[in-house]
């Protein structure tokens, strides 16, 4: 049976006792109906694995006993920041959570002039922090020890604007350049438009920000979809997706 891997933001330390936190200890307690005895396994985002042993379970606490810590060597020699247009439903929730399965280092969402999403105030700040809960369940399920970054949503131009050493990239299918002709990177950063494309005028500000456009081949994709499939492409010439 697999040993559950939950994430808390805490200090973790070998042959140390804890309390979990609350969401930790709801998560083990009343979700999983974990009993004193059982095994765990603990994550922080400091890349590590900690074994730990329930040691005791009450309605509100749930207290640990860690036993070992371990690097965790599942993160891809490639880091890709994902500038990711905003789409509608759970779109946007299916493409954080299966980037950062894929390896991703860093997310930032985007708002662009076709993305149809409307969030301000504190309707924008509570979906920041489901699309960073979305990321810590992925490494959860994943296997990852270090959480990727759902950075606050931005408008695209303010994204373009950042300065940065990596290789930029957007996905174009009037482009000639395809994955295979690009220059090896170990930095990446990769804009994905909204599910009606980027306007005449934001295609022009990537191409302003030295984004180079690149196509996947012949078939128009999904937003969610064409995300998925370059950070995969990228993985498997660029990283270590075998």
């Amino acid at each position: 049976m697999r040993i559950p891997r939950i994430y808390t933001p805490q200090t973790l330390a070998a042959n140390s006792t804890l309390q979990l936190d609350d969401d930790a200890a709801n998560h083990v307690g009343r979700v999983l109906r974990m009993q004193a005895g059982q095994a765990l396994q603990l994550f922080n985002g400091d890349g590590n694995n900690y074994t730990a042993t329930i040691t005791e379970v009450s309605k509100k606490q749930v207290s640990v006993n860690i036993t070992d810590a371990q690097a965790n060597p599942v993160e891809s020699p490639l880091s890709i920041h994902l500038g990711q247009a905003i789409s509608r439903g759970d779109r946007m929730d299916f493409a954080i959570q299966k980037a950062v399965e894929l390896g991703v280092t860093e997310i930032t969402p985007l708002f662009t002039e076709r993305c149809g999403v409307k969030l301000d105030g504190d309707r924008l700040s509570k979906r920041n922090e489901q699309w960073q809960k979305i990321a810590i369940s992925a490494c959860e399920q994943c296997g990852r020890s270090v959480v990727p970054t759902v950075h606050p949503a931005i408008q695209l131009d303010q994204w373009l604007a950042q300065r940065t050493n990596s290789l930029q990239l957007t996905l174009d299918p009037r482009a000639s350049a395809t994955i295979k002709t690009l220059t090896a990177s170990q930095h990446i950063r990769l804009v994905i438009g909204p599910e009606g494309g980027f306007t005449e005028t934001e295609v022009a500000a990537t191409s302003q920000a030295d984004f180079t456009g690149i196509q996947l081949g012949p078939r128009v994709l999904r937003t969610e979809t064409a995300a998925l499939s370059a950070i995969s492409a990228l993985q498997l010439q660029f990283g270590d997706l075998a």
